[in-house]
């Protein structure tokens, strides 16, 4: 009977220690998302408005220069969420088609700030503004079929890169 007892609560132990180890490893892949997504935010955030911005004609729809900021963060913290949560479901060869098409949206997104701030080139952003549009809906699918509440935290997201890039066809029209 003590034998029994002991190896009981050895196996309850080892499983203790696997939760245990579990729990952390999904908790280190939350930080490691938000420190990937925010470091794309902060490549896309050094190509600032500066004095060029100053002198465009902006549309009649243009928010003031201050909502962009909170916007963006609560942004990038909702898609940082979702993607871990799709990163902590078990098929790995469906989550690794979930992860390419974030991190090609997330490279999108920065580049748009290069192209439209760095250098000024606002046809050209325009152009990278549609394909990180789709590419957005892209990873929302892929999302959807993982892990439906993660795909539903990227709606936003999407909604306001729809409104950025009516905003940047409005540039381009109004400063071509």
């Amino acid at each position: 009977m003590l034998f029994a007892d002991n190896l009981f609560r050895e196996k309850i132990n080892e499983a203790t220690a696997v939760v245990r180890q579990s729990a952390m490893t999904k908790w280190l892949a939350l930080v490691v998302a938000f420190v990937v997504t925010f470091a794309f935010s902060a490549i896309g955030a050094q190509f600032s408005p500066g004095e060029w911005y100053r002198t465009l004609e902006k549309p009649a729809l243009n928010p003031p220069n201050w909502i962009f900021g909170p916007v963006w963060t609560a942004l990038y913290a909702t898609m940082a969420v979702a993607v871990w949560m799709v990163w902590c479901k078990s098929d790995r060869r469906q989550v690794r088609w979930a992860l390419t098409a974030y991190g090609i949206q997330l490279v999108l997104n920065a580049a748009w700030s290069w192209l439209f701030f760095g250098r000024h080139q606002i046809g050209v952003a325009l152009l990278d503004i549609v394909v990180l549009w789709a590419a957005i809906l892209w990873t929302i699918v892929l999302f959807w079929r993982i892990k439906r509440s993660a795909a539903m935290l990227l709606v936003p997201y999407l909604l306001w890169v729809s409104f950025a890039a009516f905003l940047n066809l409005r540039f381009w029209q109004l400063n071509s």
